[in-house]
């Protein structure tokens, strides 16, 4: 069997209608690290590349579903990312909410961008026995 090659990050590419607006959006209201090539956060746990738009219908977010979803250790630190995120005008799509499984506790919110792309952050706590 082949050894498999590891993937250290991946980038969400998202067709934007004014870069300009979506890189300040992104650096000011989600904390992200600008740049010409991407827009990241916390050493590319969560990574974009914006695309200027040629013609306003490229922009297509996802309908009714996330466009990217980041994952967040715990619980404590979820409720700290949507403290921050909301004090520094992101667009709340989602409220945090919490749902019950038999392995323990998801709880997630999220955010949208103004093009309207979702980004859902979520955490889950195991049950322990």
């Amino acid at each position: 069997m082949m050894k498999k090659a590891k993937v250290e990050n991946s980038l969400t590419v998202l067709v934007v209608s004014n870069l300009a607006d979506s890189q300040k959006y992104y650096a000011e209201a989600l904390g992200c690290e600008v740049n010409d090539y991407w827009v990241i956060r916390d050493n590319f746990g969560l990574g974009f590349k914006l695309i200027q738009a040629e013609d306003s219908k490229d922009v297509r977010p996802n309908k009714g579903i996330w466009n990217t979803y980041a994952y967040v250790q715990t619980h404590q630190e979820l409720d700290l990312l949507y403290a921050e995120l909301k004090v520094n005008g992101a667009i709340i799509e989602a409220e945090p909410v919490l749902s019950e499984h038999d392995w323990g506790v998801w709880k997630e919110f999220s955010v949208k961008d103004p093009d309207g792309y979702v980004i859902g952050f979520g955490s889950g706590n195991k049950n322990e026995d």
